[in-house]
């Protein structure tokens, strides 16, 4: 079983912040030898983080922790009201995000944080999705 391993990555409130994660996520991902991971990795990444960034005023944070068969990014943000999935429309480019972290990932959540659980960052919420069954496919559902 490989190694299990945990990475942070605090970002400020800064939309071009997502592209960095993005790129630190295809570094982390390659370092450890998982290529088959970097495409959808980085679209839920991108869409946690995107949301973050778009739906809060505060900094944010993407966490990756990989463990056995099972990849798990989340995104931390200042805001602890819950995240929602209205009604996909075809004319909205906007929306879509939590849509896509259910079509791709094999479970996602929430939920509402305060004090040390954020870092030491005081409250928000944690938004997570899992990589697992897919893990050797690199493939949404």
């Amino acid at each position: 079983m490989p190694p299990t391993w945990e990475y942070t990555l605090y970002i400020p409130h800064d939309p071009r912040a997502v592209a960095i994660s993005r790129r630190t996520l295809t570094d982390i991902l390659t370092t450890h030898h998982l290529p088959t991971l970097i495409e959808p990795a980085q679209l839920l990444a991108s869409e946690l983080l995107g949301n973050a960034i778009r739906h809060t005023t505060g900094p944010a944070a993407l966490k990756l922790r990989h463990s056995g068969r099972s990849l798990r990014l989340g995104a931390w943000d200042t805001d602890p009201t819950p995240p929602t999935t209205p009604p996909p429309d075809d004319e909205d480019e906007d929306g879509r995000g939590l849509h896509l972290v259910n079509a791709y990932a094999d479970d996602w959540g929430w939920f509402q944080i305060n004090g040390p659980e954020a870092g030491g960052r005081g409250h928000g919420k944690y938004v997570w999705c899992e990589l697992g069954a897919k893990l050797d496919q690199g493939l949404g559902r």
